[in-house]
């Protein structure tokens, strides 16, 4: 279940990464190579690159064609416009970068989800229920008393009958005692659930309250792996970080 975020903060890395040209590149190659048996999805968040630029992006890109055959790669862009804008969205992700999934924001409705889901075969993890603070000024709250996400979920999975993609939906783990009603409403659906590590996500709970039969679920976790060391063996100590982690979710795995 586990899914390593790539999200590297250049003032973070190891010194000695930090000097080479492509810092952003040279470190998540390591980092990959390190987690690669242990993981079964990848996740960069875009940010991390665009702010560096072109050259950020084309990181990015090396980063996203490096990551082994099998492995599920998702790009956490949280995009979310209007049709015309959202089908360039789709087209950068999904043909230009050829990312398996995207995060999708849903504020502006159908419009703006459908073409992400016109894609066969790929994935859209829609923001559901999120794990930051400013969650509560929104998401909670709702016409007649129904939260919000809630809402979300039900229109979302009448959007996607009949297209050619896959929804999923991001659900916080740092809010866990939400999950087994999201789930009772999306019982069929992968979630994506981010916050497990240094957000203090509980792993155990996220388990409890958001697997389903096949488990369904993809664990995210990105600064507990990625600085598990700072040092020349920081790769080494990231992929004994991702492998007690995929060993600890293991156990909540259904027979």
């Amino acid at each position: 279940m586990l899914c390593v975020g790539l999200d590297p903060v250049l003032s973070l890395l190891p010194p000695h990464i930090q000097k080479l040209p492509e810092p952003l590149w040279e470190f998540n190659r390591r980092i990959i190579d390190a987690t690669a048996d242990f993981a079964v999805a990848y996740k960069p968040n875009t940010a991390f690159y665009e702010a560096l630029g072109p050259r950020g992006w084309e990181q990015l890109a090396k980063t996203e064609a490096y990551i082994p055959p099998g492995i599920l790669k998702i790009a956490d862009a949280k995009r979310g416009d209007i049709g015309n804008t959202s089908t360039m969205y789709a087209q950068a992700f999904f043909e230009s970068m050829n990312f398996d999934a995207v995060t999708v924001a849903p504020y502006m409705g159908a419009d703006s989800v459908l073409p992400f889901l016109q894609f066969k075969d790929k994935w859209v993890f829609l923001l559901a229920l999120t794990s930051n603070p400013g969650a509560a000024d929104f998401q909670w709250h709702g016409p007649d008393g129904q939260p919000l996400y809630e809402t979300v979920l039900a229109k979302s999975l009448e959007w996607a009958k009949g297209q050619a993609g896959h929804l999923g939906f991001v659900t916080g783990a740092t809010r866990p005692e939400y999950l087994a009603g999201i789930r009772a409403l999306a019982p069929d659906n992968f979630f994506l659930v981010p916050g497990v590590g240094a957000q203090g996500g509980d792993l155990e709970a996220v388990c409890r309250n958001g697997m389903n039969a096949t488990a369904g679920l993809l664990i995210n976790s990105s600064r507990q792996i990625l600085y598990a060391g700072a040092g020349l063996d920081f790769a080494e100590k990231a992929g004994r970080e991702a492998q007690a982690l995929q060993l600890a979710s293991a156990q909540f795995l259904p027979v």
